[in-house]
């Protein structure tokens, strides 16, 4: 439910019975605390000695936080990037270090908590008020874009109980949004009464004087079917299948609408399901680069420093994974779309950096992760299967596979060796050929998938 599992959590979690599991793994991620406010979180530009250069560096430094959050509490954040790439937005279009940080604190305080909520409170953001031109739109001349978007895109689905009239309308009802001052810039954005409609609005049939928190209020009124197909199907899509269940999406939609949108219970009946154990829904979906790297990070269980984790975030940048700017508004397309001609062979080089780092920096953590893996066996098909299902969901398909990658995993040693029993994970040559078997694996079909 994270980013992978460290070996030494596997064990833990098995002796827990599967219902335990996932309530102590939501739990854990309903308490856990925010990160600590950086120092920059309310600064304006007038806070900045060179604004341009430091800017640059809380970015680079709030980004490699996340990634290191994403390690260490991997269902909280792993839920935080989902609903970044559902409440889009991109820094390229507010600039402020602190609209990046109240952005990415709201996808954390909510990734769990109340949809309806988390609703009012994204528009309200700056992230997303410059985003989608909310700072724009006025009672003189309204603009439509976070209205059309809230409903194609956050909440009802496209084309899905609304028409043009209603985005005019809710538009109206949005106005006011627009205390952007400055300089000096980067200051909250504020509610200007003068600028707001005060006019009646018809939307969703509904007529009134309607205001921000109004009209959020007749959306989840009047259409809680639509929002709840629509959130649910997108949670089943990123969680389960490409290929959506129908019956699957309907119970947890029920369940949605039951609990007033709230998330935890979704999630709790979706994970604790017989369904999201089944063989055929395991190994679906293509990991997107920031789940790929992350994955062997946690999985190899090597130390991790701030240079590491800048350099994931710039591999996943090249792969197409740009965290804080997704490609437009819809976000990150995932699945399929990770992956053609050129950024297959892409990923294959990024991980054999990732290797490559590994055998130079963390050979004794390499040897005793195989030792721990297989049991330290001196059989290498033991030794290259028990990697192998470790960092594979559900193994190979066939036995063929298994073979030859054990042959990757001899290398250059001779078989006689190995027919004798005198090889074993303390020669001189196992760092070597578990980083040459590393390399043969992460450029297996099997391991893009999640």
């Amino acid at each position: 439910m994270g980013h992978g599992i460290a070996p030494e959590d596997i064990e833990g979690a098995l002796q827990q019975d599967p219902e335990t599991l996932v309530d102590n793994l939501i739990n854990e991620a309903l308490n856990l605390p925010l990160p600590d406010e950086p120092e920059w979180a309310n600064w304006s530009t007038a806070d900045y000695d060179d604004f341009n250069t430091q800017r640059f560096e809380q970015v680079i430094g709030w980004l490699t936080e996340w990634l290191n959050g994403m390690l260490q509490f991997g269902f909280r954040e792993k839920l935080a990037l989902f609903w970044h790439n559902h409440f889009v937005t991109s820094f390229n279009s507010y600039q402020c270090p602190s609209y990046m940080y109240q952005y990415t604190t709201l996808l954390r305080q909510h990734a769990l908590g109340n949809f309806k909520d988390f609703t009012v409170e994204m528009g309200k953001t700056p992230a997303m008020l410059l985003y989608l031109n909310g700072v724009q739109n006025t009672r003189f001349e309204s603009n439509e874009n976070y209205a059309r978007e809230l409903f194609e895109l956050f909440t009802l689905g496209l084309d899905n109980g609304y028409t043009q009239t209603d985005i005019a309308e809710a538009s109206r009802a949005l106005t006011g949004w627009n205390g952007l001052n400055g300089p000096p810039y980067c200051t909250p954005i504020n509610f200007v009464p003068f600028l707001f409609d005060n006019t009646d609005k018809t939307v969703f049939g509904q007529t009134g004087n309607w205001g921000y928190d109004e009209l959020h209020d007749i959306l989840f009124e009047q259409r809680p079917d639509e929002v709840a197909q629509h959130i649910c199907t997108k949670i089943y899509r990123t969680f389960v299948h490409p290929e959506v269940d129908e019956g699957i999406v309907a119970g947890l939609a029920q369940t949605f609408k039951d609990h007033n949108f709230e998330l935890a219970p979704v999630f709790r009946q979706l994970f604790k399901s017989e369904h999201f154990f089944d063989e055929y829904v395991i190994g679906t979906i293509i990991k997107s680069p920031v789940e790929l790297f992350l994955n062997i990070i946690r999985e190899s269980r090597v130390p991790i420093d701030g240079e590491v984790l800048q350099i994931i975030g710039y591999l996943a940048n090249d792969l197409g994974q740009q965290i804080l700017s997704p490609v437009d508004v819809k976000g990150w397309p995932g699945n399929r779309d990770w992956i053609d001609t050129n950024t297959m062979t892409e990923r294959w080089l990024s991980l054999d950096f990732i290797v490559g780092r590994y055998y130079f920096d963390y050979k004794p953590e390499l040897v005793q992760l195989a030792k721990d893996l297989s049991g330290n066996s001196i059989d290498p098909y033991e030794v290259t299967a028990s990697i192998i299902d470790h960092f594979i969901s559900g193994g190979l398909s066939n036995p063929e596979a298994y073979d030859r990658a054990t042959t990757v995993f001899k290398w250059e040693v001779p078989q006689n060796y190995f027919d004798a029993g005198e090889w074993n994970l303390d020669w001189d040559t196992a760092d070597e050929q578990i980083a040459i078997l590393l390399r043969h694996l992460f450029r297996l079909p099997e391991f893009q998938l999640a």
